[in-house]
């Protein structure tokens, strides 16, 4: 299979050949692995039992499904990522607060998801053969899983497809043997370990862990939905379907391995620690396909995100090709891993991650949603492509290709999250206004997405309109290379 060639140009009509049941495998295949079952493993180190730590992660995952799914229209009519076409909010300039969103979200998904693969890994074949758990062990199997991402990253989306078809169906035979392998230990009290309440009561307990195993696995694909449906044609595939297929693969690819994590976690008694209590649970027949699960379903995973990571960082570098930018990216997860395996703990590390990144990118995808909805899906992808091709103009320059109302209406959004999150190492004086209940991400979608609508109400007619004004203005762009 060729390698890909595309970055984050317009992918013409005649190679959009994916459709709905792609974008389902590629949701469900590539999510079915540890670095997302891991996710289920927090409610219950939070303190909670076992049907709160259901509840939590099931309307969590509900409610970022129904805001994260429609992002996945805009890339379909616009047939290039979600971070380029957010410029049509706010800049062709401007689209590269939603790059740098991206990258970050991407870098720490695939950073974690080869720290806890290659940590079960390690436990697993020290069960098989004896591998000692040790400083070298832990940098080689690391290093195996990063080079096998880095191949299927590189190769780009068709393999990457391929590979998800696979992982749809047997990483799901292994997940169901799973359950039959640690059903006989599972209990669904709270486990002793945890030491109660992480937050000191149930509810606001309970609220962490929607928001940081349940909403946070859908908000990691605000800005990944796009590099999915810009493979699937418009011309044949309604926007219904399509939003339906990213309902269906988020939901199934979300919920069905992290809560395979909450169950393998009240089985395993895992309360301070995930990947070791897991290995050591296992029955001996059950080894073989735990190390298949660690090793493959990383690789899958971890492979998405990493090609998200180099589209994202070619589009802040426009001449950087996608391969030279995924290599790039790869090196600096790799580094991640070894920093979160040496000097912090899984669970410090994932909720303090989840939390920030959650409050800086839901703002930018309420914005972006609600210029959507404002331009009625209409978009000009010529001029979404002019800072790709370093030039200038087009209906979406704004000022020197910022819109600073709605990059201004993020930052505020942002901050007011950043100042009312709850982590490990560190409290938002916001805080004491929400009663001491991490609201980070309802506060910054709200003031985001209020403060975009405030500040443009001047100017909301949709671009459908303008552009169809400016007809002539548009078709010539007047384009002007930069010098």
């Amino acid at each position: 299979m060729p390698m890909e060639q595309r970055g984050v140009d317009t992918i013409p009509d005649g190679e959009r050949t994916s459709g709905p049941r792609d974008l389902v495998s590629i949701l469900l295949g590539s999510n079915l692995c540890l670095g997302v079952i891991v996710f289920g493993w927090l409610p219950p180190s939070f303190g909670l039992d076992w049907w709160a730590s259901v509840s939590s992660v099931v309307v969590g995952t509900v409610a970022g499904t129904a805001l994260t799914a429609p992002l996945a229209l805009i890339s379909l009519r616009t047939a290039t990522n979600l971070s380029t076409s957010s410029g049509a909010q706010f800049g062709v300039r401007g689209r590269l607060v939603g790059s740098v969103v991206g990258l970050l979200l991407a870098l720490g998904y695939t950073a974690l998801t080869v720290w806890i693969g290659g940590d079960v890994m390690v436990g697993v074949l020290g069960r098989l053969v004896g591998l000692p758990a040790s400083g070298i062990s832990y940098g080689v199997v690391y290093g195996l899983l990063a080079a096998a991402t880095v191949a299927g990253a590189v190769y780009g989306y068709r393999v990457l497809l391929a590979m998800s078809r696979v992982l749809a169906i047997a990483m799901t035979a292994l997940l169901v043997v799973g359950v039959i392998a640690y059903a006989p230990h599972f209990t669904t009290g709270a486990l002793p370990e945890a030491g109660g309440y992480l937050l000191g009561g149930f509810w606001p307990t309970w609220l962490l862990a929607t928001v940081a195993a349940g909403l946070s696995g859908p908000i990691a694909f605000i800005t990944l939905l796009g590099d999915y449906t810009r493979y699937i044609s418009p011309a044949r595939h309604s926007s219904r379907r399509v939003l339906h297929a990213t309902w269906l693969g988020l939901s199934l690819g979300l919920l069905i391995p992290q809560l395979f994590g909450t169950f393998t976690a009240y089985a395993a008694g895992a309360a301070l620690d995930y990947a070791g209590p897991l290995v050591s649970a296992s029955p001996g027949w059950y080894l073989v396909p735990l190390l298949l699960a660690a090793s493959a379903g990383s690789v899958g995973n971890a492979g998405l995100m990493l090609y998200s990571m180099g589209l994202d960082l070619d589009a802040i570098l426009p001449r950087a090709s996608r391969a030279t930018a995924t290599y790039t990216v790869a090196v600096i997860a790799t580094a991640c891993v070894f920093v979160g395996h040496y000097y912090s703990s899984a669970q410090d590390a994932m909720t303090s991650f989840v939390l920030l990144l959650t409050a800086i990118g839901t703002p930018w995808a309420v914005i972006t949603l609600i210029g959507f909805a404002r331009c009625r899906g209409v978009y000009d992808a010529e001029a979404l492509q002019v800072f790709n091709r370093r030039a200038r103009g087009g209906i979406y320059w704004y000022r020197a290709g910022w819109n600073i109302p709605a990059t201004a209406a993020w930052a505020l959004g942002a901050t007011v999250g950043l100042l009312a999150v709850s982590l490990p190492s560190y409290e938002g004086p916001l805080l004491a206004v929400t009663g001491g209940v991490d609201c980070s991400f309802l506060l910054s979608g709200l003031v985001g997405g209020v403060t975009y609508v405030l500040l443009t109400i001047a100017d909301s007619a949709p671009v459908r309109e303008r552009a169809a004004a400016d007809s002539e203005a548009a078709a010539a762009l007047t384009v002007k290379a930069e010098s």
